[in-house]
């Protein structure tokens, strides 16, 4: 769920950047843990890898789904 916060709130931020109108009153209805691909049940490991103080690209809105 925290890797899920970072990148929600940097699509945010970019949103914002971009001028798209991002009403405050929704941020917070927003939730990290609204997502098929976290189970609440099962092994959790927080060994965090270092990832080089970088980020993955943000996904391009205007790309078909991989779903």
């Amino acid at each position: 769920m925290l890797w899920n916060t970072v990148y929600m709130d940097r699509a945010l931020a970019e949103l914002c950047a971009q001028g798209y109108p991002v009403l405050v009153e929704d941020v917070p209805r927003l939730s990290p843990f609204v997502r098929h691909h976290i189970s609440i049940d099962g092994h959790y490991s927080f060994h965090l890898p270092d990832l080089g103080g970088s980020h993955r690209p943000l996904r391009d809105p205007d790309a078909e789904d991989d779903a």
